[in-house]
């Protein structure tokens, strides 16, 4: 049975690290990030009026996805739910170059997917394939997708206009290249670890959320 209020996308990621100062400055460097000092310690970074990503003081260094929903609650897997816009998503603006683009849920069995369907109100496109999108109920709008792995977790993405350069500065910025750009069910893609060791990925010239999904 579907969430009451499905969720219509991303509220705000949000990572923690032990020091999120230098760690807020290489995003802002790669991606082109304004990033804001917050009373709390933490770090904001923006693209134009829209939060792009939360960078939060804390002992683990990883991802949170929080999405907007009708009220807060846990997820699994380092995710959450919010009161609230959604930010970015299917219903928001296309992706401008270092927003949010599109987020893959990795290392969860299809055995899974009634979890994720009921807490977020979406529904899995091909349920019996490795790979398939989460999408939203009568619009078929894609959500997010869920991709059977080695590695467990969420894998954000954040829009480029040119992944080949963007792999180019982060080498020089001590980030760790884990997949050179290559054609993916989302467009062309590219993965990496920023200094602290958070994994995420970047997509080329999304036109719409979730690329070509």
């Amino acid at each position: 049975m579907s969430h009451p209020q499905p969720t219509r996308g991303v509220r705000r990621l949000e990572l923690t690290t032990p020091d999120p100062e230098p760690v807020a400055d290489f995003y802002a460097t790669l991606l082109g990030w304004t990033v804001l000092a917050e009373p709390d310690g933490s770090f904001t970074g923006w693209v134009g009026d829209r939060l792009a990503t939360h960078v939060r003081p804390h002992s683990e260094t990883a991802w949170r996805i929080v999405f907007a929903a009708g009220r807060p609650r846990e997820l699994r897997g380092g995710a959450a739910t919010d009161t609230g816009r959604a930010l970015h998503g299917p219903w928001a603006p296309t992706p401008r170059p270092g927003e949010p683009a599109w987020l893959e849920l990795h290392g969860v069995p299809a055995a899974d997917d009634p979890y994720w369907t009921d807490e977020l109100g979406c529904r899995p496109r091909t349920p019996d394939a490795d790979y398939t999108v989460y999408e939203t109920g009568a619009d078929q709008r894609p959500l997010a997708a869920r991709h059977t792995s080695a590695e467990g977790g969420w894998l954000a993405y954040f829009a480029v206009t040119d992944a080949t350069a963007v792999l180019d500065t982060a080498r020089g910025l001590d980030a760790t290249i884990l997949v050179d750009p290559r054609p993916t069910p989302s467009g062309t893609a590219a993965a990496l670890s920023d200094p602290a060791g958070a994994v995420f990925a970047v997509l080329e010239k999304p036109a719409v959320w979730g690329g070509t999904s």
